[in-house]
């Protein structure tokens, strides 16, 4: 462990207002040391946290947090604010089950005034804190002043550029910091990108405007020196000078993030005389102080464990391909063969193994930054004019293009591919990415086709079916992480639409599965089978449009039916109680049980774990179905 003298003192931030700068300086040295210490240990978001060490010291250290709302968008960069806020003790149970969340989490500590996972939040929460302030809101602790941390990748979307434009035109004091370290989680994309790259100084020193309107003197000279970034980038453009000063908001910087020294002066002035918004820019380097970050390509992003040294990550080795690399790969054969094929994602492509694609066919894979609303329509222009839009997103992050989807794509009956990633529960990111809601809020839209897969070879097949369906929009989700190591075809096959498969023949009792919960329920049947119970079981592959003759024959035939998905209520399941409901099969005795995800968000864990807690192992199956039949569980047996 490194060896922290200055930071074994700091218990909240209130312990850094009473140092010197030079034992800032110390405590930030410290704080480098320390989050790289603790992140190999437990793997977790590296590379953000080390570009704000020096900013996360001085925020703290000027501002008096939690008084002070500070607020860090998306907050993968939160965890060297979590060690100088009271929670060094427990770092080693980052983003384990009943340990401390990967992202700030207002439960978590008071010193996290607003939840975050998802981008572009910030400055919208940050002027809520701030109006709430003025109108006399008094929560505990009291309010004071609101503080944003926003990327330059986050910034690029439109929420972002909605907060700023009702920010500046109300006039209230409120403080946004511009991360700007060039790099999200890949590399930025956008106008937005290259005004920022555009706004490097020609010159070691700039004339630089009063920060703040009449309140201060112009920067000194080592702030001048010091930034790398020009001001006026836009004087040939507009008269009022940057985009930010457009849009109301007195413009501060470029300073160096990881100067202190420019950082506490330009934060200590701003603190004292400044009575409108402000933008501070501050340019910082992620993966900042090591090196294995500083050098890789996603500049120490995400991180398995690693070995202190080296940087070496502790990869297991995958037993079977990931989901999302049999997806890319699928993709990609079945854009060799047509040309009309196009993938979309909104700034992940790595994630969602769009990168792999777009070496394949660069032409043909567009990364649209964090906009998913934007990415959503354009896919429905891509169709309407005659593309083949594949849109490929989190399941997590697809529901904040949701409108879009209505109204953009259902209504029109336009032939989007929906390629969801991350479905179901996913383990150490916890609820903020936790694929919970597609079904539900894609199988309720007319003319609508919603697919899940089983295991990775139904994946090709899926991805095949919905290159071949041009007759409105159709979706396909899967998990996260390996397959089911199945053997895989050769090419991928268009499924029938709406029709299933069934797995086994059984008797008494039916399970009909909906995606990859097909192999726990597989177990569960070898453990029922021991008890001399053999159920039938099925592979709905379709939520929408239902298989309805398997799903009558399974009631027809058995006394109970029991439905299984990794979703939440209102998905898969009602459609197919509805549908019984409809033909009257409930008239005559069925006994029908729905397994879902329970009605809560579910913390951070193994996805095992998560699991567990969803009552959705083979072990809780056997449950249900022993329930269903009248027999005692193997919880009330044991």
């Amino acid at each position: 462990m490194p060896d922290t003298p200055l930071l074994d003192k700091v218990h909240s931030p209130a312990d850094l207002r009473g140092m010197t700068d030079a034992q800032l300086r110390q405590v930030a040295d410290e704080l480098r040391a320390d989050t790289i210490a603790t992140v190999s240990e437990t793997g977790g978001h590296l590379g953000a946290g080390l570009g704000v060490v020096e900013l996360t010291v001085a925020l703290h250290a000027v501002f008096d947090t939690p008084r002070d709302r500070l607020i860090w968008d998306v907050s993968h960069q939160c965890y060297p604010h979590k060690i100088i806020t009271g929670r060094r003790d427990r770092m080693r149970t980052l983003r384990q089950e009943n340990g401390l969340s990967g992202f700030t989490k207002r439960s978590e500590s008071p010193y996290d005034p607003f939840g975050a996972a998802h981008s572009s939040t910030s400055i919208s929460a940050a002027l809520g804190f701030a109006v709430a302030r003025d109108l006399g809101g008094a929560p505990e602790p009291a309010l004071g002043d609101a503080i944003a941390v926003i990327g330059d990748g986050a910034i690029s979307a439109g929420m972002a550029y909605e907060a700023l434009n009702n920010a500046g035109h109300w006039g209230k004091r409120l403080f946004v910091v511009l991360n700007d370290n060039e790099m999200s989680i890949a590399p930025p994309t956008g106008a937005m990108s290259s005004y920022l790259s555009r706004l490097y100084a020609d010159k070691p020193v700039q004339d630089l405007k009063q920060a703040v309107k009449g309140a201060l003197s112009f920067m000194p000279g080592p702030i001048q020196e010091g930034a790398r970034r020009a001001k006026d980038l836009l004087k040939h453009a507009t008269v009022g000078g940057t985009l930010f000063e457009e849009l109301g908001f007195n413009y501060v910087g470029p300073i160096d993030g990881h100067d202190l020294d420019q950082l506490l002066w330009v934060f200590r002035t701003l603190q004292a005389r400044a009575d409108e918004p402000v933008l501070i820019h501050v340019l910082t380097k992620k993966g900042k102080g090591y090196g294995p970050a500083e050098d890789a390509e996603d500049r120490g992003h995400a991180r398995a464990k690693f070995d202190l040294v080296t940087g070496k990550q502790q990869k297991a080795t995958p037993n079977a391909p990931s989901y999302t690399k049999v997806f890319a790969q699928a993709l990609i054969d079945e854009a060799d063969r047509d040309d009309k094929i196009v993938a979309v994602t909104a700034a992940m492509p790595d994630g969602t193994g769009l990168d792999l694609f777009a070496k394949a066919h660069p032409s043909r894979m567009f990364d649209v930054a964090i906009a998913e609303q934007h990415g959503v329509t354009f896919c429905a222009g891509l169709a309407a004019g005659g593309m083949k839009p594949f849109c490929a997103m989190y399941s997590t992050f697809l529901q904040r293009g949701y409108d879009q989807v209505v109204h953009d794509v259902a209504i029109q009956r336009l032939p989007v591919r929906f390629a969801i990633d991350r479905a179901g529960l996913v383990g150490a990111d916890g609820a903020t990415h936790a694929g919970s809601f597609d079904v539900a809020y894609l199988a309720n839209l007319p003319g609508f086709v919603v697919m899940a897969a089983a295991d990775e070879a139904e994946l090709v097949h899926m991805v095949a079916t919905a290159v071949a369906h041009d007759d409105g929009p159709i979706a396909f989700r899967y998990p996260r992480g390996e397959g089911e190591g199945v053997e895989m075809p050769a090419r991928g096959v268009p499924l029938e639409i709406g029709k299933g498969r069934m797995i086994r023949e059984g008797s008494r009792v039916a399970i009909l599965s909906f995606g990859t919960r097909l192999g726990e329920v597989l177990k569960a049947c070898e453990s029922l089978g021991a008890q001399g119970i053999t159920p039938t079981v099925a592979d709905a592959r379709f939520a929408k449009p239902l298989d309805r003759e398997l799903i009558l024959k399974l009631a027809a035939e058995h006394e109970a039916l029991i439905t299984i998905e990794e979703g939440a209520v209102g998905g898969f399941g009602s459609h197919v109680a509805q549908l019984l409901s409809d033909e009257g099969v409930f008239d005559h005795g069925l006994k029908f049980r729905s397994m879902v995800l329970p009605d809560i968000f579910i913390d951070q864990a193994s996805p095992k774990a998560m699991y567990d807690v969803a009552a959705m192992n083979a072990p809780q199956i056997v449950d249900k179905v022993l329930s269903v039949l009248g027999k005692d569980s193997q919880a009330k047996s044991a």
